[in-house]
């Protein structure tokens, strides 16, 4: 059972990128699937989150208008497309799987407890 993200790079700013998340050992089902990053010095947050079981979907303010969050349930693949990418989008990009059940990505104790490993996002200026 793991999550396994890839699509980071190198980008100059207006760019763009899409990020995968790919599930192995289970469907997404019942869960809520988050896209969060961590820049240096940072603290960890969430940028995204998409729910197959109740349709809800979340974008942070930041990336609104700029990102977008879809899954391919037949792929156990969820995307996260990034344009109009910035410098202060630099960061390492984690997706998380959360079961959430009916709360979809609005569950009022968050639970992400399986992550992928990361990929690298960094946006030139």
């Amino acid at each position: 059972v793991q999550l396994q993200a890839s699509g980071g790079g190198l980008v100059q700013a207006g760019g763009s990128l899409r990020l995968s998340c790919v599930a192995s050992g289970f469907t997404f089902a019942g869960y809520a699937i988050g896209w969060f990053r961590q820049a240096p010095g940072k603290e960890r947050e969430r940028v995204s989150c998409i729910s197959s079981t109740d349709g809800s979907s979340y974008l942070t303010d930041p990336v609104k208008g700029r990102f977008t969050i879809s899954s391919d349930n037949a792929k156990n693949t969820v995307y996260l497309q990034m344009n109009s990418l910035k410098p202060e989008d630099t960061a390492v990009y984690y997706c998380a799987a959360d079961y959430s059940g009916s709360y979809g990505c609005y569950n009022p104790r968050p639970n992400f407890r399986l992550w992928g490993q990361g990929t690298l996002v960094t946006v030139s200026s």
